[in-house]
Protein backbone atom coordinates (compact mmCIF):
# COMPACT_ATOMS: atom_id res chain seq x y z
CA UNK A 1 0.00 0.00 0.00
CA UNK A 2 1.36 3.39 -1.02
CA UNK A 3 0.26 6.34 1.08
CA UNK A 4 -1.24 9.22 -0.87
CA UNK A 5 -0.13 12.81 -0.35
CA UNK A 6 -3.30 13.43 1.65
CA UNK A 7 -2.59 10.40 3.84
CA UNK A 8 1.00 11.46 4.39
CA UNK A 9 -0.37 14.76 5.67
CA UNK A 10 -3.26 13.28 7.68
CA UNK A 11 -1.08 10.72 9.50
CA UNK A 12 2.13 12.78 9.65
CA UNK A 13 2.25 12.70 13.45
CA UNK A 14 2.15 8.90 13.39
CA UNK A 15 4.63 8.58 10.57
CA UNK A 16 7.31 10.62 12.32
CA UNK A 17 7.12 8.32 15.34
CA UNK A 18 9.91 5.78 14.84
CA UNK A 19 7.78 3.15 16.58
CA UNK A 20 5.04 3.50 13.93
CA UNK A 21 6.39 5.17 10.80
CA UNK A 22 5.03 4.61 7.32
CA UNK A 23 5.10 0.82 7.70
CA UNK A 24 3.03 0.96 10.86
CA UNK A 25 0.56 3.41 9.37
CA UNK A 26 0.05 1.13 6.39
CA UNK A 27 -0.58 -1.73 8.84
CA UNK A 28 -3.23 0.35 10.58
CA UNK A 29 -4.91 1.17 7.28
CA UNK A 30 -5.00 -2.54 6.49
CA UNK A 31 -6.17 -3.40 10.03
CA UNK A 32 -9.55 -4.60 11.24
CA UNK A 33 -10.83 -3.94 14.76
CA UNK A 34 -14.15 -5.27 16.04
CA UNK A 35 -15.69 -2.99 18.68
CA UNK A 36 -18.29 -4.54 20.98
CA UNK A 37 -20.68 -1.83 22.09
CA UNK A 38 -20.98 1.75 20.84
CA UNK A 39 -21.44 3.07 24.36
CA UNK A 40 -19.41 5.11 26.81
CA UNK A 41 -16.22 3.15 26.12
CA UNK A 42 -16.93 2.24 22.52
CA UNK A 43 -17.67 5.77 21.30
CA UNK A 44 -14.31 7.35 22.21
CA UNK A 45 -12.50 4.18 21.16
CA UNK A 46 -14.18 4.24 17.74
CA UNK A 47 -13.32 7.92 17.29
CA UNK A 48 -9.68 7.37 18.24
CA UNK A 49 -9.29 4.30 16.02
CA UNK A 50 -10.91 6.09 13.09
CA UNK A 51 -8.67 9.12 13.54
CA UNK A 52 -5.66 6.78 13.69
CA UNK A 53 -6.61 5.34 10.30
CA UNK A 54 -7.62 1.80 11.24
CA UNK A 55 -9.06 0.84 7.87
CA UNK A 56 -11.96 -1.35 8.96
CA UNK A 57 -14.08 -1.04 12.07
CA UNK A 58 -16.86 -3.50 12.78
CA UNK A 59 -19.26 -2.02 15.31
CA UNK A 60 -21.60 -4.44 17.09
CA UNK A 61 -24.54 -2.92 18.96
CA UNK A 62 -28.31 -3.47 18.75
CA UNK A 63 -29.29 -0.40 20.75
CA UNK A 64 -30.58 3.05 19.82
CA UNK A 65 -29.27 6.41 20.99
CA UNK A 66 -31.07 7.74 24.07
CA UNK A 67 -30.88 11.24 25.49
CA UNK A 68 -29.29 9.88 28.67
CA UNK A 69 -26.42 8.43 26.57
CA UNK A 70 -25.15 11.85 25.51
CA UNK A 71 -23.46 12.55 28.86
CA UNK A 72 -20.70 10.08 27.88
CA UNK A 73 -21.28 8.61 24.40
CA UNK A 74 -19.37 11.27 22.53
CA UNK A 75 -19.93 10.13 18.94
CA UNK A 76 -23.58 11.12 19.19
CA UNK A 77 -25.48 14.42 19.24
CA UNK A 78 -28.99 15.41 20.26
CA UNK A 79 -30.18 14.95 16.67
CA UNK A 80 -29.12 11.27 16.84
CA UNK A 81 -31.55 10.39 19.63
CA UNK A 82 -33.69 7.46 18.45
CA UNK A 83 -31.26 6.37 15.73
CA UNK A 84 -29.49 3.05 15.71
CA UNK A 85 -26.12 3.48 17.37
CA UNK A 86 -24.33 1.62 14.57
CA UNK A 87 -25.78 4.03 12.01
CA UNK A 88 -24.94 7.15 14.01
CA UNK A 89 -21.45 5.82 14.70
CA UNK A 90 -20.84 5.05 11.03
CA UNK A 91 -21.92 8.56 10.04
CA UNK A 92 -19.61 10.09 12.65
CA UNK A 93 -16.66 8.06 11.37
CA UNK A 94 -17.44 9.04 7.77
CA UNK A 95 -17.27 12.70 8.76
CA UNK A 96 -13.97 12.13 10.55
CA UNK A 97 -12.00 9.96 8.13
CA UNK A 98 -13.00 8.70 4.66
CA UNK A 99 -10.19 6.11 4.82
CA UNK A 100 -12.16 4.08 7.37
CA UNK A 101 -14.89 1.61 6.44
CA UNK A 102 -17.45 0.82 9.14
CA UNK A 103 -19.23 -2.53 9.11
CA UNK A 104 -22.52 -2.14 10.97
CA UNK A 105 -23.74 -5.12 12.98
CA UNK A 106 -27.11 -4.34 14.53
CA UNK A 107 -27.20 -7.52 16.58
CA UNK A 108 -26.73 -8.63 20.18
CA UNK A 109 -23.63 -10.77 20.39
CA UNK A 110 -23.98 -14.08 22.21
CA UNK A 111 -22.25 -17.44 22.45
CA UNK A 112 -24.00 -18.63 19.31
CA UNK A 113 -22.96 -15.86 16.93
CA UNK A 114 -19.75 -14.55 18.52
CA UNK A 115 -17.30 -16.60 16.46
CA UNK A 116 -18.88 -15.53 13.18
CA UNK A 117 -18.96 -11.87 14.16
CA UNK A 118 -15.32 -11.80 15.30
CA UNK A 119 -13.77 -13.95 12.57
CA UNK A 120 -11.14 -12.16 10.51
CA UNK A 121 -10.45 -9.38 13.01
CA UNK A 122 -6.96 -8.35 14.01
CA UNK A 123 -8.16 -7.13 17.42
CA UNK A 124 -11.38 -7.24 19.43
CA UNK A 125 -12.15 -4.26 21.68
CA UNK A 126 -14.85 -5.03 24.23
CA UNK A 127 -16.51 -2.15 26.03
CA UNK A 128 -19.92 -3.69 26.62
CA UNK A 129 -21.79 -3.51 29.95
CA UNK A 130 -23.16 -7.04 29.97
CA UNK A 131 -21.26 -9.81 31.73
CA UNK A 132 -22.70 -12.67 29.65
CA UNK A 133 -21.65 -10.83 26.48
CA UNK A 134 -18.15 -10.30 27.87
CA UNK A 135 -17.79 -14.03 28.45
CA UNK A 136 -19.01 -14.86 24.95
CA UNK A 137 -16.60 -12.33 23.42
CA UNK A 138 -13.69 -13.59 25.50
CA UNK A 139 -14.30 -17.24 24.69
CA UNK A 140 -14.64 -16.56 20.96
CA UNK A 141 -11.55 -14.34 20.86
CA UNK A 142 -9.55 -17.04 22.65
CA UNK A 143 -10.75 -19.79 20.30
CA UNK A 144 -9.98 -17.62 17.24
CA UNK A 145 -6.64 -16.46 18.69
CA UNK A 146 -7.54 -12.79 18.34
CA UNK A 147 -6.11 -10.34 20.90
CA UNK A 148 -8.84 -9.07 23.22
CA UNK A 149 -8.74 -5.56 24.65
CA UNK A 150 -11.24 -5.49 27.50
CA UNK A 151 -12.28 -2.26 29.24
CA UNK A 152 -14.84 -1.66 31.97
CA UNK A 153 -15.92 1.23 34.19
CA UNK A 154 -17.72 1.72 37.48
CA UNK A 155 -18.85 4.97 39.07
CA UNK A 156 -15.39 6.51 39.46
CA UNK A 157 -13.12 3.61 38.56
CA UNK A 158 -12.14 1.63 35.52
CA UNK A 159 -9.99 -1.23 34.42
CA UNK A 160 -8.29 -2.30 31.21
CA UNK A 161 -6.43 -5.42 30.14
CA UNK A 162 -5.22 -7.20 26.99
CA UNK A 163 -5.71 -10.96 26.77
CA UNK A 164 -3.88 -13.43 24.51
CA UNK A 165 -4.53 -16.60 26.47
CA UNK A 166 -3.35 -19.02 23.78
CA UNK A 167 0.22 -17.84 24.35
CA UNK A 168 2.50 -19.40 26.94
CA UNK A 169 2.39 -17.43 30.18
CA UNK A 170 -0.38 -15.09 28.99
CA UNK A 171 -3.77 -15.21 30.72
CA UNK A 172 -7.22 -15.22 29.16
CA UNK A 173 -10.23 -13.34 30.53
CA UNK A 174 -11.40 -16.35 32.50
CA UNK A 175 -8.05 -16.48 34.29
CA UNK A 176 -9.20 -13.23 35.89
CA UNK A 177 -12.89 -13.88 36.51
CA UNK A 178 -13.12 -17.67 36.60
CA UNK A 179 -15.99 -19.76 35.23
CA UNK A 180 -18.81 -18.18 37.23
CA UNK A 181 -21.42 -17.11 34.65
CA UNK A 182 -23.84 -15.78 37.24
CA UNK A 183 -22.00 -12.59 38.16
CA UNK A 184 -24.59 -9.79 38.26
CA UNK A 185 -24.40 -6.94 35.77
CA UNK A 186 -23.85 -3.45 37.19
CA UNK A 187 -25.68 -0.77 35.23
CA UNK A 188 -24.60 2.85 35.07
CA UNK A 189 -28.33 3.64 34.86
CA UNK A 190 -28.64 2.32 38.42
CA UNK A 191 -25.35 3.51 39.93
CA UNK A 192 -24.21 6.37 37.70
CA UNK A 193 -20.83 6.90 36.04
CA UNK A 194 -18.52 9.86 35.51
CA UNK A 195 -18.82 10.60 31.79
CA UNK A 196 -15.22 11.71 31.30
CA UNK A 197 -14.03 8.46 32.90
CA UNK A 198 -15.54 6.42 30.06
CA UNK A 199 -13.75 8.68 27.57
CA UNK A 200 -10.46 7.98 29.34
CA UNK A 201 -10.96 4.21 29.30
CA UNK A 202 -12.09 4.29 25.68
CA UNK A 203 -8.98 6.21 24.63
CA UNK A 204 -6.72 3.83 26.60
CA UNK A 205 -8.46 0.85 25.00
CA UNK A 206 -7.82 2.37 21.56
CA UNK A 207 -4.11 2.70 22.41
CA UNK A 208 -3.98 -0.98 23.28
CA UNK A 209 -5.85 -1.99 20.11
CA UNK A 210 -3.34 0.01 18.05
CA UNK A 211 -0.48 -1.64 19.97
CA UNK A 212 -1.77 -5.07 18.93
CA UNK A 213 -1.62 -4.08 15.25
CA UNK A 214 1.61 -2.07 15.41
CA UNK A 215 3.62 -3.31 18.41
CA UNK A 216 5.40 -0.55 20.32
CA UNK A 217 6.84 -0.25 23.79
CA UNK A 218 6.23 -2.92 26.41
CA UNK A 219 3.85 -5.79 25.74
CA UNK A 220 0.71 -5.02 27.75
CA UNK A 221 -0.85 -8.50 27.54
CA UNK A 222 -1.19 -9.99 30.99
CA UNK A 223 -1.22 -6.62 32.78
CA UNK A 224 -4.31 -5.16 34.47
CA UNK A 225 -4.51 -1.36 34.56
CA UNK A 226 -6.85 0.11 37.16
CA UNK A 227 -7.89 3.75 37.39
CA UNK A 228 -9.32 5.25 40.58
CA UNK A 229 -10.61 8.71 39.72
CA UNK A 230 -11.56 9.47 43.34
CA UNK A 231 -8.00 8.92 44.52
CA UNK A 232 -6.41 10.25 41.30
CA UNK A 233 -4.43 7.05 40.97
CA UNK A 234 -3.44 4.48 38.34
CA UNK A 235 -2.32 1.02 39.39
CA UNK A 236 -0.93 -1.82 37.28
CA UNK A 237 -0.88 -5.45 38.37
CA UNK A 238 0.37 -8.59 36.65
CA UNK A 239 -2.33 -11.16 35.87
CA UNK A 240 -1.02 -14.72 36.21
CA UNK A 241 -2.12 -17.49 33.90
CA UNK A 242 -4.37 -19.85 35.85
CA UNK A 243 -2.94 -23.36 35.44
CA UNK A 244 -6.43 -24.77 35.93
CA UNK A 245 -8.03 -22.59 33.26
CA UNK A 246 -9.14 -23.97 29.91
CA UNK A 247 -6.59 -21.73 28.17
CA UNK A 248 -3.76 -23.61 29.92
CA UNK A 249 -4.59 -26.66 27.81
Amino acid sequence: MTLSDAQLDRYARHIILKEIGGTGQRALLAGHVVVIGAGGIGCPAIAALAAAGVGRLTVIDDDRVALSNLQRQTLFATADVGRLKVDAAADAVARLNPDVHVVRQEVRLDAGNAAGLLAGADVVLDGCDNFATRLAVADAALALRIPLVSAAVGQFDGQLAVYRGWEVGKPCYRCLIGDDPDRPDVSCADQGVLGALTATLGALAAIEAIRQIVPFGADSAGQLLRLDALAFRFHTATLPKDPGCRCAG
